[in-house]
């Protein structure tokens, strides 16, 4: 008995670590083929159990997408990454898709709206510099992204006709004022939420023309899980090393997005 609960853990480890997560589902239940699209967000970035073999993508098992395949008994094929943009999803991320695909999810956008290095700035400079960056990642989003998503939603219908799109934004990342020190003024701290309610808006509307579902994710946090917030943490402040910076925790994975991936799946 040992010896096969061994067998069946190695085989189970094989199967993860190739990226793909299949749970059996009853035979008469339609396959459910799940590709997660994005950047760091889907990616998992910062809620930790990382898949060794995703290298600098850091695709963690905490993430969304693959507590949902678990939990629905789906095929997934995660091919969200740290730091990918709406060029690296057409360049690199859309032939994982095909007529078969019946689901997807994606975050994109804040990479393009250069919301890294805008949090660099308000971290390392001070508050005018800080707002100054705020509204170029703003004007950004709203004069240039609107198009850049247009095309890759454009891309993803067209590679999988037959699936159900999910698009997920962003949280507020500060609770204003906050019960902790973080290293910036509440005034940027602002600026911060409100660009990425602008941020959220361009990829809300982008969806809705492209016939996507939404799945905001602001509320969820909101509810004191912010940075500084009231109640339990659901986002990295500033960490060592700083990839994990500004990413939901295994938490903000779990009762942040995954609900509201559910909810619209």
């Amino acid at each position: 008995m040992r010896s096969a609960r061994v067998v069946t853990r190695v085989v189970m480890a094989s199967v993860i670590a190739a990226g793909t997560l299949f749970m059996a589902a009853p035979a008469n239940a339609a396959t459910v083929n799940y590709v997660a699209l994005g950047d760091s967000y889907s990616a998992g970035v910062g809620a930790g159990n990382y898949d060794s073999g995703s290298g600098s993508c850091d695709r963690s098992y905490n993430s969304y997408p693959y507590l949902w395949a678990s939990q629905n008994g789906a095929n997934l094929t995660d091919v969200a990454c740290s730091g990918a943009t709406t060029s690296d999803v057409l360049n690199s991320q859309i032939s994982a898709l095909n007529s078969s695909t019946t689901e997807v999810s994606i975050t994109i956008g804040g990479n393009d709206s250069g919301f890294g290095a805008t949090m660099k700035t308000c971290v390392l400079s001070g508050t005018s510099a800080c707002l100054t960056a705020v509204n170029n990642s703003e004007s950004f989003a709203r004069n240039t992204l609107p198009g850049l998503l247009a095309n890759t939603y454009a891309a993803i219908s067209s590679a999988a006709p037959n699936a159900t799109v999910v698009v997920l934004d962003y949280p507020h990342l500060y609770q204003v004022p906050g019960s902790c020190l973080a290293g910036i003024s509440d005034t940027s701290r602002s600026a911060i939420d409100g660009a990425a309610d602008v941020i959220d808006g361009v990829i809300q509307q982008a969806a809705a023309n492209a016939g996507f579902n939404f799945a905001d994710v602001r509320s969820d946090f909101d509810a004191g899980h912010e940075i500084c917030g009231s109640g339990d943490q659901w986002l990295h402040s500033t960490t060592i090393p700083t990839n994990e910076s500004y990413h939901p925790t295994a938490d903000g994975q779990e009762y942040g997005y995954l609900p509201e991936f559910s909810a619209n799946a």
